[in-house]
């Protein structure tokens, strides 16, 4: 694709001013996924797609998409603001989270499949009041084979068992069961109820999704298991998770004072 004028749904991932009345937006797109639009006179007072472009906003929009460059919008329609991720600095932090794996995980321009539908997903059930950080766990699962990370997590990398309690080995990217435990003695010694939610957050499809409660051990431990996956296997050191990681130490001081 050279450049198309088509209508798209759209999410508003963040903006940077570009000149003195311009902004750069970025958008994750149905269409061509991440894409950046220049849009001419966004600072001036009146702009009339002001509300269209803020932050954690999503809807339609017509516009020139390219694969290759910047694209442009023309107009946009039934657009409406997540306004609980904007106004609650736990869920703003998570949602700039997941759009930046988003962003790193996907090449503009080049389409994200059925993605776009899975991170719109996302954003309204953490809007709606789901657990932010469950919700942002269960896209680093499923976005780990995007950057080359591709754990085995229903059976055993070994012999293939799946009946058997399991626990993840980085070595061994993935399972082992019981039986080769001795293996690895450096594995993550999981309890099973963490390898039962790391199982599902793989293939969780959090368009059918409606309620989910993880009690807060599970939860540090989930996070553990991902944390450790994104430092010592993807390498990716992005300053939105770098905030949730200072807004968790926060919290902990908090708690003692």
């Amino acid at each position: 694709m050279s450049r198309i004028t088509t209508d798209f749904r759209g999410i508003i991932m963040f903006r940077r001013d570009y000149r003195e009345r311009d902004l750069l937006v970025k958008i994750l797109t149905d269409k061509i996924g991440p894409a950046m639009f220049f849009v001419k006179g966004a600072k001036k007072r009146g702009f009339r797609m002001a509300a269209d472009i803020l932050p954690f906003t999503h809807g339609e929009y017509i516009g020139s998409l390219t694969d290759n460059g910047l694209s442009f919008i023309n107009t946009a329609s039934d657009t409406s603001q997540y306004r609980s991720i904007a106004t609650d600095i736990s869920k703003n932090a998570y949602a700039t989270y997941i759009l930046a794996l988003v962003d790193s995980a996907f090449q503009d321009g080049q389409g994200i499949g059925g993605w776009f539908n899975q991170v719109a997903a996302a954003l309204a059930l953490m809007n709606n009041g789901l657990d932010e950080q469950v919700i942002a766990n269960v896209i680093e699962t499923q976005l780990l084979v995007r950057f080359g990370v591709a754990p085995t997590w229903d059976r055993c990398v070994i012999c293939g068992r799946d009946d058997l309690p399991l626990d993840f080995s980085e070595q061994y990217g993935g399972m082992l069961c019981r039986n080769h435990w001795h293996l690895d003695e450096r594995r993550l010694h999981l309890d099973q109820r963490t390898v039962y939610y790391l199982q599902r957050f793989s293939t969780l499809n959090l368009q059918k999704l409606n309620s989910i409660k993880i009690n807060p051990v599970t939860k540090r431990r989930l996070q553990f298991v991902m944390d450790s996956l994104y430092d010592n296997e993807v390498g990716l050191n992005l300053k939105s998770k770098q905030f949730i990681r200072q807004m968790g130490q926060w919290e902990e001081k908090l708690k003692k004072s």
